[in-house]
């Protein structure tokens, strides 16, 4: 009858995307770790990542769908007039941390049981399970930081102290770290900072206000500082530790206010203030920026591998969701135009995928002392590079995926909004992209390091001698050649303006180049399509 026909209409309710076992569901993923793992490594781990992999499609995006509208709250006095200012945090971060713990989801990089291959193993773990926990790789990332900072220092007291926490498996003993950096005189420019650092006695006490601090409910933070008496600019600049607690309380810090962010609302970032708060130089009480390097070039490894993680989040529904959109007579999946927009996206995520797990390579190398000089210059050159490239990816996918969902991508309450909006701080966390560009000239004018990135995406482009690749081979060989004979000949200003599009460009060929590595070895070995 008419109206039975009306009342289906009515009932017509559109399935949400749904996610399988994330390990399971990546090829590309499978390809990379048979391509760059020993098969005895792989036949171990394999059921920890599938199991990972499961856990991130199963108990914990439903838990994240659940926990969507929690966020960290500050309370300031207890019910007795005493200020407190106790952070308190989702159901999703108190899961994380006994999951990242337990996991090693930072540990694993220090264990020398996979030698070079230790970085590959926990960066994959990262990547199957962080898109479910709310960015909790935030305080991991700063975690991993401190831990790698500490030891190429090598202040043995701290090392004591600090180390075996941050690294540690247990869930009541784990502590994670903060980098303070940020103050009201701006963010990149930490040269800028005006927190004094005061000696008295055999202790130091530091007085000044941190304007970002972000996973402000870690136990500690490594943070910059002037000394008095120190010069101007980051030469007088000391990196100091800090414990976030003392005596029972708050190591006299204050926390002002937890920020009202775009995204990343989940983590809790704070504004605070030091009054007199205890801490130790780390290495000395000058070149504090200098020191900070390591810990730099490990968070920006994080972030690049950050984006490309949400990135495959967002395809991964977007997949899901095109076979169960049913539209102009049939599913999305079977229209020609979205199956292109997809390939696309796949496309870049691919080539984001491959950059950010070359620096995972070079870095595993490099911190078990198996790299080359040419992969440590790789490593200096390319971190930059990886960060800034995957980045602004990243933002454009979660945008594109987000239309592919039409109107429900903009409904807060589906929860697809939130992946733009955490994908939005990566281009900023750690260096702005102009930040990043210039710092990419910086270390590509050292060493020789430009001839040495230029041969390496070069041998990388040459794997396309093949017919199915040869027109990628040659439109990289186009972009790449140029962008050297710029950076040689540029000067000045024009040197300057033009950092972001070199850097950028490079970014995209090292892409190609890597990509070419891989489908030239799925040729061989017939894997993938």
């Amino acid at each position: 009858p008419p109206s039975l026909g009306l009342m289906t209409r009515m009932d017509f309710h559109q399935p949400p995307p749904q996610l399988g076992n994330q390990f399971d569901e990546d090829p590309l993923l499978g390809e990379h770790l048979a391509r760059v793992l020993p098969e005895e490594m792989r036949h171990a781990l394999t059921p920890e990542w599938r199991e990972l992999g499961a856990l991130a499609a199963g108990e914990l995006f439903s838990l994240q769908q659940a926990d969507r509208l929690c966020e960290p709250e500050l309370t300031h006095w207890d019910p007795w007039g005493k200020r407190v200012d106790q952070i308190s945090v989702t159901r999703v971060w108190e899961r994380a941390k006994a999951l990242s713990a337990q996991r090693g989801l930072v540990a694993a990089a220090y264990d020398d049981t996979w030698g070079p291959h230790a970085r590959v193993h926990m960066f994959t773990m990262n990547y199957l399970v962080q898109a479910s926990l709310d960015i909790y790789s935030c305080p991991l990332a700063m975690s991993d930081g401190a831990a790698r900072t500490l030891l190429n220092l090598n202040n043995p007291a701290l090392v004591e102290r600090a180390v075996p926490r941050l690294l540690s498996r247990d869930p009541n003993e784990v502590w994670t770290s903060g980098q303070w950096m940020t103050e009201k005189t701006g963010g990149s420019d930490v040269g800028l900072t005006r927190t004094r650092a005061v000696q008295e006695g055999a202790s130091w006490r530091l007085h000044g206000t941190k304007w970002f601090t972000s996973a402000i409910n870690s136990e500690m933070a490594l943070t910059l500082a002037r000394p008095e008496g120190n010069p101007d600019g980051g030469a007088g600049l000391a990196l100091f530790y800090v414990e976030t607690h003392a005596k029972g309380g708050l190591n006299n810090i204050r926390v002002h206010r937890l920020k009202d962010k775009l995204g990343t609302r989940k983590v809790p970032t704070a504004e605070l203030a030091l009054d007199g708060s205890l801490a130790t130089p780390v290495d000395g009480t000058d070149q504090g920026i200098r020191k900070i390097s390591s810990m730099l070039n490990i968070t920006r490894t994080w972030n690049a591998a950050a984006a490309v993680w949400g990135m495959r989040r967002a395809l991964a529904l977007a997949k899901d969701y095109a076979t169960r959109r049913m539209a102009f007579g049939g599913p999305l999946s079977e229209k020609a135009l979205h199956r292109d927009t997809l390939a696309g996206m796949q496309a870049e995520f691919e080539g984001a995928f491959h950059l950010a797990f070359w620096v995972i390579e070079l870095l595993g190398k490099v911190e078990q002392g198996d790299g080359s000089d040419t992969d440590t210059a790789l490593l200096r050159a390319l971190t930059p590079i990886a960060k800034l490239q995957t980045a602004k990816q990243g933002v454009a996918l979660a945008s594109e995926a987000l239309e592919c969902f039409g109107g429900a991508g903009y409904v807060e309450d589906t929860g697809l909004p939130r992946m733009l909006a955490d994908m939005q701080v990566l281009p900023i966390w750690e260096g702005t992209t102009n930040v990043l560009s210039l710092d990419t000239l910086r270390a590509l004018g050292r060493d020789g390091s430009l001839p040495l990135l230029v041969g390496e995406i070069r041998r990388g482009l040459d794997q396309g001698d093949h017919p199915g690749l040869e027109d990628c081979r040659t439109q990289g060989l186009r972009a790449l050649q140029p962008a050297e004979d710029w950076l040689l000949g540029a000067e000045g200003d024009d040197k300057e303006a033009g950092a972001r599009r070199f850097a950028l460009t490079i970014g995209r060929c090292a892409e190609l180049s890597r990509a070419l590595i891989h489908a030239r070895w799925c040729l061989d070995n017939q894997r993938g399509d």
